[in-house]
């Protein structure tokens, strides 16, 4: 933990070192440490793109999420249009900023899959074919596949695997998908648990999700509230239990559902007795949370956008995804860097908070990305 909390330090000292004299006004740590609590979408193909430049380099965005097909657009036109644009893009993103930034997206396999054989990109397989072969060895040479091909991109975080159980395979958003290994979580955990093992020997972050579980939705929480109170049970925690117990303290992201047996005031990104109670002091994960995208319509149409970030933060959420494709704000950053501004000023977040969050961001940076500026 000192080893940690001096790389933290170390790194607010570099960035407040590094900045010129003429700069118009000085950037503080807290500017720092919330910026690193941000991860944000773009539209364009390079970082000359409106906006990204000005949020990593004057609100310090931690991390970006990349996308290959404009929701709001409806347009393949986004971030990646083949391997050399992409390679060249994250290269440009990575030189902007003083700290490594997380570069994401979610290379699941099969339908959820951003770098596509038509772009350019080698093809890859769904979890759901994985777990119905139920072969270690083809799960580890399709991790391994994915791991590479992410490397060759300049990418450092998946936002996979995912750790739902296929309990419902009608479930539009997880199992029509193909998106879950099995409804057995002994068949998840060990696919998840060989799927994060390579991506941790080849520099790749993994991310399970969606704590504490989406496979049994009827609906889908992009498009709105989502309520599993009646079909979710417990069982859906155990891949997490299990890899959690086994040592894995990298990354887990929440899911937006409402589930009464856990919460039944809040949905579980938002929900203290989710992250802080169940995931943090339950099942003693110290990684990080990242919450799913704020913009989904299950938060952005039940909750304000101060409310909703307070309340992730209240709940224990490091990391703050906008992925700004489900709707597009071109100022989001800019907002949501004034709101935790002001919750820290007007005391109802407190600095230490923050930099409980930011000590884990920067651990894991630490860990993955550091070697990598």
């Amino acid at each position: 933990m000192i080893q940690k909390t001096l790389f933290a330090a170390l790194f607010i000292f570099m960035q407040l070192s590094s900045l010129p004299a003429q700069a118009a006004a000085p950037v503080d740590s807290l500017s720092i440490k919330i910026g690193q609590m941000l991860m944000i979408g773009f539209r364009g193909l390079t970082a000359k793109a409106p906006g990204i430049a000005d949020d990593i380099r004057k609100r310090h965005i931690g991390g970006v999420v990349l996308f290959d097909y404009d929701v709001p657009l409806k347009s393949p036109v986004r971030n990646i249009a083949g391997p050399e644009q992409l390679s060249k893009l994250t290269r440009e993103l990575m030189d902007l900023s003083e700290i490594p930034l997380f570069i994401a997206l979610d290379q699941e396999g099969g339908k959820v899959n951003r770098l596509k054989t038509s772009k350019g990109f080698p093809p890859s397989v769904s979890a759901a074919h994985l777990g119905m072969l139920d072969n270690p060895d083809s799960t580890t040479a399709a991790a391994r596949q994915t791991a590479a091909t992410l490397k060759k991109m300049h990418l450092n975080m998946n936002l996979a695997p995912v750790l739902d159980l296929n309990t419902n395979s009608e479930n539009p958003v997880i199992g029509k998908l193909g998106r879950s290994y099995s409804a057995d979580p002994a068949v998840v955990t060990r696919h998840a648990g060989l799927t994060a093992r390579v991506f941790r020997e080849e520099g790749i972050i993994p991310v399970f999700k969606h704590f504490p579980g989406h496979g049994s939705s009827t609906t889908d929480s992009h498009k709105g509230f989502t309520d599993v109170t009646a079909s979710w049970t417990k069982k859906e925690i155990e891949p997490y239990r299990s890899l959690i117990a086994a040592g894995y303290d990298d990354a887990v992201m929440t899911a937006h559902v409402f589930n009464r047996q856990l919460d039944d005031r809040y949905p579980a990104t938002l929900s203290q007795k989710v992250l802080n109670d169940r995931l943090r002091s339950r099942l003693r994960f110290d990684g990080v949370i990242l919450s799913d995208d704020m913009q989904m319509k299950a938060i952005a149409d039940q909750f304000g956008l101060e409310d909703a970030i307070r309340l992730a933060l209240d709940a224990g959420v490091d990391i703050l995804i906008f992925g700004n494709n489900t709707t597009f704000d071109p100022a989001i950053a800019e907002k949501a860097t004034a709101i935790l501004h002001e919750l820290v000023q007007n005391g109802t977040v407190s600095r230490a908070r923050i930099d409980r969050s930011y000590r884990r961001i920067m651990a894991l940076k630490e860990r993955y990305l550091y070697h990598c500026k």
